[in-house]
């Protein structure tokens, strides 16, 4: 192995669920720790509404001063790519109207589409059939306005409620993604079932029906001893994009009663140096972002 990968952090997907509201500024300076360890794309917020997601409230005013703080930087801030998830148009509504804001560059947007009707509906109030139009006006506004649009096959390796799954059903959706515009889509294990196995013939079959076009990343979910397989079958199936968060932290509350954490930045990257492949961050350069994720876990995440 020798081509590099790319790791996005996710502090979005690790706070979601934490039951006590974490301040503003405590999420900034947890962003700029990670941008000081050298990660340069983050999954940092939510346009969805407050109500569904109490802990994503202030995305336009976290995305508001960390540009600035970034901004300051001079004279070279770095480039970072920022991702937002939305759930609908109004979330899209809302990344356009951050950008008028600032004047500056809207965030990536990340829609969710599962493979699960049931956990479609749990996400974004929308059955799967009923979602499809929205992808289609979505990927046509992003077009339009030249907004980065992602989209997240959410459930690609099977869902917990005994719904249908197949490799053909994840590579249908991939393709028609591609055929509608959408150039990047994430694989996403929502709840940690995917197998190395299972993993491998699913990234290779999405790889053949979407198209040299589309660029495919992994969004695992996984437990502590439970990451490292399906990091490498998916590097070995040709993903080089990779979602994680700090010490393994998060989950999604909508899935399921128990969240099932994400894969840990520190040890995929630390896995990745050992196999001499390129992050562009180094393990030792993670060690004060770890210890902040830690210490918001341990302030916002009891009840």
């Amino acid at each position: 192995m020798n081509s590099a990968a790319s790791i996005v952090e996710c502090p979005r997907d690790a706070f979601q669920g934490l039951p006590r509201f974490i301040p503003t500024e405590v999420k900034l300076q947890h962003l700029l720790r990670i941008v000081e360890a050298g990660v340069r794309e983050i999954d940092f917020g939510s346009f969805v509404s407050p109500a569904a997601v109490p802990q994503m409230a202030d995305t336009e005013e976290l995305l508001r001063l960390f540009r600035e703080r970034i901004a300051s930087q001079a004279p070279s801030p770095p480039a970072i790519r920022l991702i937002a998830v939305i759930a609908n148009e109004r979330g899209f509504d809302r990344a356009l109207a951050a950008r008028d804001a600032s004047g500056g560059a809207a965030p990536a947007v990340g829609y969710p589409l599962s493979l699960s009707d049931t956990f479609q509906r749990n996400n974004t109030g929308k059955s799967i059939d009923e979602s499809w139009p929205v992808v289609e006006r979505l990927a046509r506004r992003a077009d339009e306005t030249r907004m980065e649009f992602d989209v997240y096959l959410s459930m690609a390796f099977g869902n917990p409620y005994g719904e249908a799954w197949s490799v053909e059903q994840v590579a249908h959706a991939a393709a028609r993604l591609a055929l509608l515009g959408v150039r990047t889509i994430l694989l996403a294990d929502t709840v940690g079932r995917a197998e190395p196995n299972q993993l491998r013939a699913t990234f290779d079959s999405v790889a053949a029906r979407a198209g040299a076009g589309v660029k495919l990343g992994a969004h695992l979910h996984a437990a502590p001893d439970g990451w490292a397989g399906n990091v490498a079958a998916a590097y070995e199936a040709g993903c080089r994009r990779f979602d994680a968060s700090l010490a393994g932290y998060g989950g999604c509350p909508f899935a399921q009663n128990e969240l099932v954490g994400n894969i840990p930045t520190e040890g995929v990257v630390n896995y990745f140096e050992r196999r001499g492949v390129s992050t562009g961050v180094s393990a030792a350069s993670l060690s004060q972002a770890v210890a902040s994720a830690r210490s918001i876990f341990d302030t916002y995440g009891r009840k």
